[in-house]
């Protein structure tokens, strides 16, 4: 389950004249493990820069290129996006190099190291979400801003999950699917993920549009079973409670995968934190519902 919070692809857009107007660079992050991929958008000048964390684990940031949203977003802020260790461009990692939320800290240090940004404002999306809220507790003093959008909580035990409780025939579909394939094969958790992709839209047409347009998911099993295995016992509950930088917190109303009573619970826990619900919306509102998106991440990233 925790290897299935969100998904990734390789997508193809048409660029538009907002994409075609800001400024598009990539580069690499070099550390002793891996040298880390990333690609910016926007200039560099006097508002918050920001990096945005993908969701996983195991999987690359191209899940959150299907549209032009950081694009846009790059319109007025300095974005990056980069790929965690082992995952999309951010191959090969060093053999023996560890898998675990310290390290995918280490590395979000190290990009933000790499382009010398001083204060940062985070956007975790989904596992992203975690990610961030970790580099916060190691390092708070690089963040001005934190954006959770469908994020675990702090402790996985605690997440809300009801994929299996909406979706029986899917689950049970998928299983046998997965059984067919070879439990554990490359292939099973291929048709597992995709299986999984189905039951996280609010809107079908939505869901089928975002499907259409999506090629090879560059999912990373190992990856994704790594990171899952060593966190699966992490808890920053009390640690949250410390954050005293503004906390946004997002939550699609009709995610299944990670339940809005999570953000609710998480936005209680975390001192002067806002919630905000996407009525429109399953686990991805920065697909199904950009406008309000953006508009909502522009009021809090420019909020005085």
């Amino acid at each position: 389950m925790l290897k299935l919070l969100v998904l990734s692809g390789v997508f193809v857009f048409a660029a538009g004249s907002v994409a075609q107007s800001v400024t598009h660079a990539t580069g690499v992050a070099h550390t002793g493990d891996v040298d880390l991929a990333y690609e910016t958008f926007g200039a560099r000048g006097a508002s918050l820069p920001v990096i945005a964390v993908n969701g996983g684990p195991g999987l690359s940031h191209a899940y959150m290129m299907v549209n032009d949203l950081w694009q846009r977003v790059g319109k007025k802020h300095f974005v990056v996006l980069y790929d965690q260790r082992g995952t999309g461009k951010s191959k090969p990692v060093k053999n023996g190099a560890a898998q675990t939320m310290e390290a995918q800290v280490a590395d979000l240090e190290a990009v933000r190291a790499a382009l010398k940004l001083d204060k940062v404002a985070l956007v975790g999306d989904s596992y992203g979400g975690m990610l961030s809220m970790a580099y916060a507790v190691a390092h708070p003093e690089r963040v001005a801003r934190l954006v959770l959008s469908d994020s675990p909580p702090p402790n996985w035990k605690t997440m809300v999950h009801l994929l299996p409780e909406v979706f029986p025939d899917m689950e049970e579909s998928g299983a046998a699917e997965e059984k067919r394939l070879g439990e554990g094969t490359d292939a099973a958790e291929q048709a597992g993920l995709l299986n999984h992709f189905r039951m996280i839209f609010y809107s079908p047409e939505k869901r089928d549009a975002y499907m259409a347009k999506m090629g090879d998911l560059g999912f990373e099993p190992s990856v994704a079973t790594a990171i899952s295995k060593s966190t699966s016992e992490m808890d920053l509950t009390a640690q949250i409670k410390e954050f005293h930088f503004p906390v946004l917190v997002i939550t699609g109303r009709y995610d299944m995968n990670v339940a809005p009573l999570t953000a609710w619970r998480m936005a209680h826990e975390i001192p002067g934190a806002k919630i905000v619900f996407f009525e429109k919306s399953g686990h991805l509102p920065a697909y199904e519902e950009p406008e309000k998106y953006l508009s909502v991440l522009d009021g809090f990233l420019n909020e005085k």
